[in-house]
């Protein structure tokens, strides 16, 4: 089990802001079925905990296309992903969604994201969510949370994406498309 620690940690933070009085130890809950590599989902409230072991394959990200969710909210995890899913609909040929939110970039639909100016990896002050591979990079100061908005992707050599299943995914040729057909940014 990948960043253990930083998941059990954010169960616990989801717990009380929904206002729950229960915890669960995801340590002695978790236990995959055999070696195969798995996603593992775990979906709770303050009644019930159910886990799901979901077998896993990488998606490959090449391209991401900017799209604009001002409204969306996704500061816990839930298993409700219509909002996500609609964006990402948006994608046309890119392999995957960069949500924009008030001119600052966020999150892609499926990981946090980091950028790299030639010396230091920056990762967005106001992600959609705080994911738990963040948190460790920044815990160990591999990266730097910083405001980026969309004009500021220009200044940018590449990115990686960020989350328990990928870890660091540095993305060397990536290709960000604006949102109105402009040249590509990165």
């Amino acid at each position: 089990m990948h960043n253990i620690f930083y998941h059990q940690q954010r169960v616990n933070s989801s717990l009380r802001q929904l206002g729950y009085n229960v915890q669960y130890d995801l340590t002695s809950l978790i236990s995959p079925p055999d070696h195969t590599l798995y996603r593992c989902r775990v979906i709770y409230d303050e009644n019930a905990l159910e886990i799901d072991y979901i077998p896993y394959s990488k998606r490959v990200v090449q391209r991401l296309q900017l799209v604009e969710a001002d409204e969306l909210d996704y500061a816990l995890k839930y298993a409700d992903r219509k909002e996500l899913d609609t964006l990402f609909l948006q994608k046309g040929t890119a392999d995957d969604i960069l949500i924009v939110q008030n001119g600052q970039i966020t999150d892609t639909s499926i990981a946090n994201i980091a950028f790299f100016d030639g010396i230091t990896w920056l990762t967005p002050k106001y992600p959609l969510l705080h994911g738990t591979t963040r948190a460790r990079l920044l815990d160990e100061e591999k990266i730097i949370e910083s405001e980026i908005s969309v004009d500021d992707l220009a200044k940018f050599k590449h990115f990686a994406l960020l989350n328990a299943m990928i870890g660091f995914d540095e993305i060397k040729n990536g290709i960000i498309s604006p949102i109105k057909g402009d040249a590509d940014v990165i």
